[in-house]
């Protein structure tokens, strides 16, 4: 079954389709839930990259069009900024995924 462009597009930049809700009432439940989302934070650190180097030419975009048209250049800045804090929350995720246990 093939998923259709904007699914992969999500899958592509956004990581929260990996994880499992902890916060279910079995215990065991959340033990497993627990253990696969451990399991699936190797991928964090793609995604980090994918955060900064698309953050990184959005923004060289951004400041490329500034000269031409200052308004058409925030459209490129914003989400260029944007990328920082998403890949600072999947750092921290990332960490925290390796501390605890």
């Amino acid at each position: 079954m093939e998923l259709p462009f904007h699914v992969l597009l999500y899958r592509y930049f956004f990581f929260a389709w990996l994880f499992m809700d902890v916060n279910q009432c079995d215990l065991f439940a959340r033990a497993a839930a627990w253990h696969h989302n451990k399991g699936q934070a190797h991928w964090l650190p793609r995604y980090i990259k994918r955060y900064l180097v698309s953050g990184a030419l959005l923004f060289a975009t951004g400041w490329l069009i500034e000269h031409a048209s200052p308004l058409v250049s925030a459209f490129f800045y914003v989400p260029g900024v944007m990328s920082v804090p998403l890949a600072t929350v999947a750092g921290v995720a990332w960490i925290g995924f390796q501390v605890w246990d």
